[in-house]
């Protein structure tokens, strides 16, 4: 057999005339290799990431439920909806201290204070979610844009 007769590097067969490549025996696709299967997520794990989603808003705003979402996506029901639920209620908070600020500016710094005041909503109703997960519980924030679904 000559080198320009072997298979390419993986095993694989290029597919003939552009179609689609041929399944190893079995009929399964194979891994790229280092690729492994998601595992579910025990309900610890998920409380504890759904905790850190819920707290890293405070510090990192949207990055931190967004991280955790993508990260975590399909490996538990319960951290997939409050991931959301974070991400979802961090980026109403960057929406309102927009609005806010722009608030302060039009009205002459009459009402520069609602930039503080989205900044403690923020806080509270982060702690209360963060305690309502570490209960187990499923937390809905009340004043929430559900934009990413």
């Amino acid at each position: 057999m000559s080198y320009d007769q072997q298979p390419p590097a993986g095993g694989q067969q290029q597919p003939p005339f552009g179609g689609q490549p041929q399944q190893p025996y079995g009929g399964q696709p194979q891994q790229p290799y280092g690729a492994q299967p998601q595992q579910p997520l025990r309900p610890d794990e998920e409380k504890t990431w759904s905790l850190l989603a819920h707290l890293g808003g405070i510090i990192l705003g949207f990055i931190a439920p967004l991280v955790v979402w993508l990260v975590f996506k399909g490996r538990g029901p319960f951290l997939d909806d409050q991931a959301k639920e974070a991400l979802n209620f961090q980026i109403t908070v960057v929406i309102a201290s927009v609005a806010a600020t722009i608030l302060g500016v039009v009205t002459l710094g009459i009402l520069s204070f609602l930039p503080f005041v989205v900044w403690a909503v923020n806080i509270v109703f982060a702690i209360l979610a963060a305690v309502a997960v570490n209960k187990g519980q499923w937390y809905r924030y009340p004043v929430t844009l559900r934009l990413v679904k």
